[in-house]
């Protein structure tokens, strides 16, 4: 089997609910998606998603028309990891890290999908699952809704079978995140996890503040307390806190995780598919996770599952409210069962 073409479609438009966390709006929805056909019959196919910026999706479709597609037609595109590192190659003068690992990106989790239905088989499988259902939260609390709407979303979250839910912190003072907190918690119950997640926006004596008080509001987790490339803030936040550091999904390639792993810097690993380098890169980072008994938990859903399906310490799948496709079944996704990366 040999890859015979690749195309390449783009979209953007306007969300209509936009959402805020504490550094930005995210207010478009924007898909780059990627199709690879073969002289089989058999395609796999990807969607890149983008939260702002309304020509992203487009930059990064001809980043990969014109660069990636071109180096790789004629390739077997069941040796992923080869194409994988000629990409990696093929970028390393201009940059991996950044929008060529999204194209990277983009390639790896089309090609996976292409595997699965060259032989007829969900991802989860090929990669040797240990579960049938993934544990999941609802990350519901953004920044842009007051106290009431906090509520409101908690409540329907839970009522939807989440085990837990996440919000956003950081937008205001503290004293402002007491009290959303304290209005989550009071809808969620004392045992459901509620996770805090900071977007980058804190410097360490801020983070260092902030993660203590959020100990005391039994926070399960703190998440991006910091910029994302810190890895000695990290380090002397961890040995601070007793709350678990929550980070990595604006980590670029698996070499990014390394020492943020061994040194113990992060106490929840969270890859995210489009920057980490693809569902490739994320088994990697995530079984690299485990050597050092660090759980896994995904930065987003969708594809992910199938890693999640796969890792020895997932403990999440990330997720928002649900929208009819699937039912969750004891505060699980179920696995999807169709060929390749197709969900339910």
């Amino acid at each position: 089997m040999k890859i015979t073409d690749i195309t390449v479609d783009v979209t953007s438009e306007p969300k209509e609910h936009a959402v805020r966390d504490a550094i930005q709006l995210l207010d478009r929805n924007g898909h780059t998606r990627v199709r690879i056909d073969t002289d089989e019959g058999v395609s796999g196919v990807s969607s890149t998603y983008f939260g702002r910026v309304e020509s992203s999706p487009a930059v990064l479709g001809k980043l990969i028309s014109e660069q990636l597609a071109p180096a790789i037609v004629g390739e077997d595109p069941t040796l992923i990891r080869g194409i994988r590192q000629r990409l990696q190659t093929l970028t390393d003068y201009q940059g991996t890290a950044g929008l060529s690992s999204y194209g990277i990106s983009a390639i790896d989790l089309a090609l996976w999908d292409l595997l699965g239905k060259s032989l007829d088989v969900p991802v989860w499988k090929l990669l040797g699952a240990q579960r049938t259902a993934i544990p999941t939260y609802a990350m519901v609390g953004w920044l842009e809704l007051d106290i009431a709407g906090l509520e409101q979303v908690s409540a329907r979250a839970m009522e939807q079978g989440f085990r837990g839910v996440k919000m956003k912190v950081g937008g205001g003072p503290l004293t402002e995140d007491v009290q959303r907190i304290k209005a989550v918690r009071n809808v969620i119950g004392p045992d459901a996890p509620l996770m805090v997640d900071a977007n980058q926006a804190f410097g360490y004596a801020e983070a260092l503040r902030r993660g203590r008080v959020y100990e005391e509001l039994d926070c399960k987790w703190f998440e991006e307390p910091l910029p994302a490339g810190d890895t000695d803030a990290h380090v002397r936040l961890a040995d601070k806190l007793d709350i678990p550091i929550a980070t990595g999904e604006n980590r670029y390639g698996q070499a990014a995780f390394r020492d943020l792993i061994a040194r113990g810097g992060v106490g929840v690993v969270q890859p995210d598919l489009r920057r980490a380098g693809g569902l490739t890169d994320c088994l990697e980072i995530g079984l690299m996770a485990a050597g050092f008994g660090v759980p896994y938990a995904s930065h987003g859903g969708g594809a992910h599952i199938h890693v999640l399906a796969a890792l020895p310490n997932t403990i999440y799948v990330e997720s928002g409210l649900l929208n009819g496709t699937v039912e969750l079944v004891d505060g699980c996704y179920p696995l999807p069962q169709g060929p390749g990366l197709s969900s339910w």
